[in-house]
């Protein structure tokens, strides 16, 4: 029963990478005009806007275009970036180090935070706890994380010098340094991120509390650890998973402002360069590049989810 899920989760995901995949190749059929001469821009010569044309293949039929360029799509070339001349694949696989490591620490932070408030604040239903817990989520979610982290940096940058304002250092340079780099931008993401899983933490643990076998175990003087073990943590996972996954995929949305703001050049950084130099093959293979992680992401939950639901299990 558990392989049929995960096969039917794998499939859906398959049929949604199909249609990005068209949507990202009819980002440059859509162009106004001629196409060719819209992506050379204004001061192309002939030759040029030729070239072009030739590159991508425009003078064939449109289903013959969409069709060899998936073929190279599944073969690994995404194309050439019509601004430096070098494969978009290799180019985004460049920024992918910068933005996963903002993600992962983030998606870190939040969850052991989330986690951690939304309990606090479901064991305290009604309490002082609760009330300041919620109100403190709602400003979090209410919060850019831009505007977040302007303030950090400005506190622990600029002001007290303990922490850099901008740029990026690879892993192997040094953990510290690697962290050090990150850690603004990681925090100023995971406000919003932890205060949603707070306040799903909050819901699944008081659902839980309020079912039937919790209140039997309690009446049979069940108590502490082995509530939560047995019954607490297990039951009201169920949901937070699931949030987990949507928000490691709202984080790449997210990050792409971070990254502006803390000046690293991660996807964020690649994606606005794309757009702004009008370099559609480039911004093409990283619309194709986010869904194929956001689709595998996803899968990872639903297996996850399969795991820890007993009725899917059986």
């Amino acid at each position: 029963m558990r392989l049929a899920v995960i096969g039917r989760r794998a499939l859906s995901g398959v049929v949604v990478l199909v249609g990005v995949s068209i949507l990202s190749f009819s980002l440059i059929q859509l162009l106004p005009g001629d196409t060719a001469a819209a992506i050379a821009g204004d001061f192309a010569t002939p030759e040029q806007i030729e070239a072009i044309r030739e590159q991508l293949g425009l003078n064939q039929p449109v289903i013959l275009q969409y069709f060899t360029w998936l073929g190279h799509v599944l073969q690994g070339d995404f194309g050439t970036s019509l601004a430096t001349g070098r494969p978009a694949l290799e180019m985004i696989l460049e920024a992918v180090p910068p933005t996963a490591s903002i993600a992962l620490v983030s998606l870190t932070i939040s969850t052991i935070v989330g986690l951690g408030v939304g309990l606090l604040a479901a064991l305290n239903r009604g309490r002082w706890v609760d009330h300041l817990l919620s109100f403190l989520a709602s400003i979090s979610i209410s919060a850019p994380a831009f505007w977040i982290l302007l303030l950090m940096v400005l506190f622990f940058a600029i002001l007290n010098r303990w922490l850099p304002a901008v740029g990026y250092v690879p892993l192997s340079a040094g953990f510290w340094p690697w962290l050090s780099h990150i850690l603004l931008p990681a925090i100023a993401l995971s406000f919003t991120h932890g205060a949603e899983i707070a306040r799903y933490t909050r819901g699944s643990v008081i659902d839980v509390l309020a079912a039937p076998y919790i209140r039997a175990a309690r009446a049979r003087g069940a108590r502490g650890g082995w509530l939560a073990g047995r019954h607490l943590t297990r039951n009201s996972a169920i949901p937070i998973v699931t949030v987990l996954g949507l928000q490691l995929g709202n984080m790449l949305g997210g990050v792409i402002v971070v990254e502006s703001v803390a000046g690293i050049n991660g996807l964020g950084g690649f994606a606005v360069t794309s757009v702004l130099s009008r370099d559609y093959i480039a911004l093409q293979a990283y619309v194709l590049f986010a869904a194929v992680v956001i689709v595998i992401v996803n899968l990872i939950v639903d297996i996850l989810y399969t795991i820890i639901n007993p009725k899917v299990r059986s």
